[in-house]
C-alpha cells in the first residue's frame, strides 16, 4: 500500500473516531488532516532514511508543543500517530514506522507528566 493510500486510511480512521470533525472544520479540516499526515509520514521516511527515529521523535516533540499552544491536547497527535500504525499493521508500510511512532508517542507524553504539577 503506498503512502498515498496509508494516508486515505489514517484521515478516514479518525475522522470515524472523531466524526464531530466534520461538523466543525468540513472539507477544509479534511483536506489540512490530510496535508499534516503528508508531513508526517514524509519526517517518517526520513528518519527511516538514515535509521535515526530520534528524527522522528524531535520532530513529533515540536510538533506536539506547536499544537498544544493553539489550544490542542497532546492526545490529538497521539491518536493521529495510532492511527497511522494501524493502518501500517492492515496494509503495508515500512517495518521501522511503528517503532519511531511508538517512540514518539512515549516522548510526547513524557512531556506531558514533565509538565504536570505534583
Amino acid at each position: 500500500m503506498g503512502d498515498q493510500l496509508l494516508i486515505d486510511t489514517v484521515v478516514e480512521k479518525l475522522y470515524k473516531r472523531y466524526p464531530d470533525l466534520q461538523d466543525r472544520f468540513g472539507e477544509e479540516g479534511r483536506r489540512k488532516c490530510r496535508e499534516d499526515n503528508v508531513h508526517h509520514f514524509n519526517y517518517l521516511q526520513s528518519a527511516a532514511d538514515v535509521e535515526e527515529e530520534r528524527i522522528f521523535v524531535d520532530y513529533a516533540i515540536w510538533l506536539n508543543s506547536v499544537l498544544v499552544s493553539r489550544g490542542m491536547k497532546p492526545d490529538h497527535l497521539i491518536d493521529n500517530f495510532v492511527c497511522i500504525q494501524e493502518a501500517i499493521e492492515e496494509g503495508e508500510g515500512d517495518s521501522r514506522f511503528p517503532s519511531y511512532l511508538q517512540a514518539a508517542i512515549r516522548s510526547i507524553r513524557q512531556g506531558e507528566q514533565a509538565e504536570t504539577p505534583s
